[in-house]
């Protein structure tokens, strides 16, 4: 009779896990492997003369012995004792068969039960586990002659045990190899076979289907342990060479067994091209998280493209004919108007809008970097480069690339973007191969482009190759009522983020934002507004404290001498800005970007600063 099941705390799971070392059916299995194996057992209790199962009956457990003894027999023929560590039932882990002979407790008897699931389970994720249970599948194996002996089972009992075994081995997804100490292969199952590239590999070498450091890895293992036992992962990854000079890249185990002069080893190995590849994958995957992130966090702090005014309007209806094209797009305007915005709205609504969208600002990374970032780098291509790096453009493979302040490009890198937009391919930085990308190109630019080539500091064959479809952002100024429409847009949203209440625009609030004439556009508009939110009193917001005034131009700055009627030239406006640009850096104390950065100061995106620091020749004095 079963007194119960008992369920196992730590302290006893730890013993059996001892337990279960001592067993033969298990004493080539790791201790980790174990633990796995223990966590899916039961212990049950039988009293004396309680039968655990009778012949022909369906089973799908092993058992083994934890105390007390049983009887193998049919009706009143014994066939065996077993005792502590002995195990039985152990085919019904592999067959349906019912079961050949009866079990019965002869005294008072405590068994671990192994479900087949688990059993399987464990065969087919735990390689440590299935090592270890086909090494000692292998070394019975060999002692079937004896065991027929002992069990006085039928030669047909016997072949059937074997075949079973085999099946076991050559179903195995994993390539195994035995081979003996002059490293002659003994045996080997259809996954080798099929890694090795031949099915006529007996007494070979096994040497001679690894590479150079693979062959010198295994024959040290087995040099320098001729007296030691051996069962553990290999140390580091093996290539194996196939008959058709097919290379695979496995890992796998190696273990000893045998005696003197019958000793042999047993040697796994698992494909792991599938994994490295999905490594790379995952790889590539994350760092395009990273830039989606970053671009995810930019979005959530747009508002929308407004559009009441035909001007546009005119950009909405050229986003929409151009974005389910594949063509280069260059987008214009001024510093601040959305182009970017623009660009993500083309990107949207474009047949790759599931794909990333990876921006780049040309004008914000130094010289010397600017085409490791573009195009990636292998390591050791030049200074600080320690390991390789995917470039952008292939971050935006089956994507869009957005070049943002295309004018500020070194000129020498520009015939290699040029080769990109015609050809489609480039070469990483210390790399002689070529990649294949299939990107989709959008440009912007505050700059006049042909002029700028005019001047030597732009390739006019780039140009054209970058204006196959322009779309001028025009200026907020030139927006009519957008202006009021974007800005409460903005309120509303800033005072649900401030959980403030602001009232609406009356009448003479929007007059006022109408009048500004809003040098730094739509990125002015934002951080004007965010301020006056914030400092809104019961809300009501003062837009006379907030909107510059005629005391806050160019005539109280102190920086150029001027009256109202003088007309500045380009030189003298250059001078201007960068005097200005100095004069916010110096009382910043040369911080660019944060609350108390120039960038903020000036009411201008750390980006644009950056780009005009470049353009205008300012550096920090020593």
């Amino acid at each position: 009779m079963r007194d119960g099941i008992i369920v196992m705390d730590k302290l006893q799971l730890s013993k059996i896990i001892v337990f279960l070392s001592e067993v033969p059916f298990f004493s080539e299995v790791s201790e980790k492997s174990l633990m796995h194996l223990s966590e899916g057992l039961q212990i049950t209790d039988f009293r004396k003369n309680a039968t655990i199962f009778n012949k022909d009956d369906s089973g799908d457990s092993m058992f083994v012995i934890l105390k007390g003894k049983v009887k193998v027999h049919e009706n009143l023929h014994v066939f065996d004792h077993l005792s502590e560590k002995d195990c039985f039932g152990e085919y019904a882990l592999i067959d349906n068969k019912v079961r050949s002979a009866s079990v019965t407790a002869v005294e008072s008897t405590q068994v671990l039960e192994i479900k087949r699931d688990h059993f399987l389970k464990l065969m087919a994720t735990d390689s440590g586990f299935s090592q270890g249970i086909l090494s000692v599948m292998i070394k019975r194996h060999r002692e079937l002659d004896r065991i027929q002996e002992r069990l006085s089972v039928s030669k047909n009992e016997l072949e059937l045990a074997h075949d079973q075994l085999s099946a076991l081995i050559k179903g195995a997804m994993d390539a195994i190899i035995m081979f003996d100490t002059k490293f002659r292969i003994l045996l080997t199952n259809p996954s080798a076979e099929k890694l090795f590239e031949s099915t006529d590999v007996l007494q070979r070498n096994v040497l001679f289907f690894l590479d150079e450091e693979g062959a010198s890895v295994i024959e040290k293992i087995v040099t320098e342990n001729k007296n030691n036992t051996i069962n553990s992962f290999l140390p580091s990854p093996i290539t194996v060479i196939g008959t058709n000079e097919k290379s695979v890249i496995t890992e796998g185990t190696i273990s000893k067994h045998g005696k003197e002069s019958e000793v042999f080893y047993t040697l796994i190995l698992r494909n792991i091209e599938d994994r490295l590849q999905d490594a790379a994958t995952i790889n590539l995957l994350t760092s395009q998280t990273y830039y989606l992130k970053e671009e995810i966090k930019e979005l959530t702090n747009t508002h929308g493209i407004i559009a009441e005014d035909e001007s546009m309007k005119s950009v909405l209806k050229a986003i929409s004919q151009v974005a389910k094209t594949d063509a280069t797009v260059l987008i214009t305007g001024e510093t601040g108007t959305g182009k970017e915005l623009v660009a993500h709205a083309i990107h949207n609504a474009s047949l790759r809008h599931e794909q990333p969208l990876i921006r780049i600002n040309c004008g914000a990374i130094p010289a010397n970097l600017i085409e490791s970032e573009l195009f990636g780098h292998e390591k050791g291509a030049f200074t600080g480069a320690t390991a390789s790096r995917k470039g952008r453009f292939l971050l935006a493979h089956k994507g869009t690339i957005f070049l943002d302040e295309i004018g500020e490009l070194p000129i020498d890198l520009q015939p290699k973007l040029l080769r990109v937009i015609q050809e489609g391919e480039f070469d990483p930085v210390g790399s002689s191969e070529t990649i294949k990308v299939d990107v989709r190109i959008i440009a912007a630019t505050h700059r006049d482009l042909l002029t700028h080539a005019a001047e030597g500091k732009f390739r006019e064959d780039l140009y054209y190759r970058l204006n196959v479809f322009p779309i001028d952002v025009p200026a907020l100024r030139k927006r009519g009522n957008d202006i009021c429409l974007i800005a409460q847009a903005m309120m509303d949203r800033i005072a649900k983020k401030l959980s403030k209440q602001i009232h609406p625009l009356s009448n003479e609030d929007q007059t006022i934002l109408l009048k500004y004439n809003w040098p730094g556009n739509v990125r002015e508009l934002q951080n004007l507004i965010e301020r006056a939110v914030i400092i809104a009193r019961d809300g009501e917001i003062q837009w006379n404290q907030v909107i510059p005034s005629k005391n806050n131009t160019s005539e109280s700055l102190g920086l150029v001498e001027t009256t109202e009627y003088e007309i500045l030239t380009s030189d003298q406006l250059l001078e201007f800005e960068k005097a200005n640009i100095i004069k916010a850096l110096k009382k910043t104390h040369w911080k660019i970007s944060g609350a108390n950065g120039a960038a903020n100061l000036l009411q201008m995106a750390p980006t644009t600063l950056a780009s005009k620091l470049k353009a205008l020749g300012i550096t920090r004095p020593v």
